[in-house]
């Protein structure tokens, strides 16, 4: 195999992708697509599901609330009876959280956030690996996490603790995994352009008394790049990791952030 070709993915590799129906993980979905791969995936939203659906009516799908472990359980039902087994878990759910002092926020929005961001990974997680360890096609678990799983973030502080948990989770796991054969890594994205990060950039604007141009320009002000990523940049790296190229990358937190400096 040429080092050109072993930077492609090997074709009919079965993948799982949470969250899938839109934003990151319908990228990664349809770029996993692409590229040869025989892909499932599950949502919340059963809209975004429809409209990945119309699009690329090869992907599977599942309706499924991610931090409920009996929805995890069905997805991994239909991921057996589509595709009869799993090369590549890419555990992408994950939500915002609230914004403001921990002194206000409330309880129950740290608990969602963790059920949503922290849960749904060990969830996926425990049924996915019985299902790598059996493949032999170089096995890949990709846990998302976020630049805010390598810096601090304030009012952020229940988003950020998932994120940096997720990054503790995926080490301890590579360890774990590596004499299986099988890889964890995690992707940590940065500013990705999108409504998601435009209502992100909205909160912490109210949150600190500023307008939405105001913060928008200070988080640019912060990538070293000066520029935010792309939802491709962020599926360019998921298809990479589960190349042959990548096939001795495990225990790596690999951020696409253009260099976040600080939050």
């Amino acid at each position: 195999m040429s080092i050109l070709d072993s930077l492609r993915p090997a074709p009919g590799l079965r993948v799982l992708v949470s969250a899938g129906g839109a934003g990151i993980g319908a990228a990664v979905a349809k770029a996993f697509h692409e590229a040869g791969a025989r892909v499932h995936v599950c949502d919340i939203d059963r809209a975004a599901l429809d409209r990945l659906s119309a699009e690329r009516p090869d992907i599977t799908s599942s309706l499924a609330d991610a931090s409920v472990l009996a929805d995890v359980d069905g997805v991994f039902d239909d991921v057996q009876g589509s595709l009869g087994g799993l090369d590549v878990l890419v555990s992408n759910v994950g939500i915002a959280g609230p914004t403001g002092a921990i002194q206000d926020l409330r309880c129950t929005d740290w608990e969602r956030t963790v059920a949503v961001n922290l849960n749904s990974q060990f969830y996926f997680a425990k049924r996915a690996v019985p299902m790598l360890q059996a493949s032999d096609r170089n096995p890949l678990l990709i846990a998302m996490s976020s630049v805010a799983g390598r810096l601090g973030y304030p009012y952020r502080t229940p988003y950020a603790a998932t994120k940096w948990a997720i990054v503790g989770l995926m080490k301890s796991l590579a360890i774990e995994l590596g004499p299986d054969g099988v890889r964890v890594n995690a992707i940590l994205p940065g500013t990705v352009e999108g409504e998601r990060m435009n209502g992100v950039i909205g909160a912490r604007a109210a949150a600190m008394g500023v307008s939405p141009e105001a913060m928008r320009a200070e988080y640019l002000g912060k990538i070293s790049l000066r520029r935010m990523v792309t939802l491709e940049d962020v599926a360019a790296m998921a298809l990479f990791l589960a190349s042959p190229a990548a096939r001795n990358i495990t225990g790596q937190a690999i951020s696409v952030d253009g260099n976040m400096e600080y939050l």
